[in-house]
């Protein structure tokens, strides 16, 4: 078993919502991916005013991280995801990334945090993953 997700009765039910509440892993290779925006190879933001397409992006550059050291996006076991003045809009959007992306048999756990800014103004959104391989 690399990874167990557990959604206890007496809270909701998250996996609609593109995450799991728990996430047990077996002891492995522990990797932390500095947070992803939606940045291409040569610094371009992809999806400029697009909260879509710079979530899909931030999401493809944590596929090509993990997939750099040996890993795959099932190693994913936490997400944490800043959004720039999050809006109640904002969590359907990010919620059918995280679903296509992860699915909703075994998502990693999420924790979101709305910001005032990010790195660069252009940047709508920022994931950072944990993950065990």
């Amino acid at each position: 078993m690399l990874r167990k997700t557990v959604n206890p009765e007496k809270l909701f039910d998250s996996t609609q919502y593109g995450f799991s509440q728990i996430v047990i892993s077996n002891p492995g290779k522990l990797i932390f991916i500095s947070g992803q925006v939606a940045w291409d190879e040569n610094l371009n933001i992809v999806g400029e005013n697009n909260l879509k397409a710079q979530t899909q992006k931030a999401i493809e550059n944590l596929k090509i991280a993990i997939e750099s050291v040996g890993g795959t996006m099932e190693n994913i076991m936490m997400l944490r995801i800043y959004k720039v003045n999050y809006q109640n809009g904002d969590g359907p959007i990010i919620n059918s990334i995280l679903k296509e992306n992860f699915g909703t048999k075994n998502p990693p756990a999420s924790t979101w945090v709305s910001v005032n800014g990010l790195a660069n103004e252009g940047f709508m959104i920022e994931i950072e993953a944990q993950a065990v391989i």
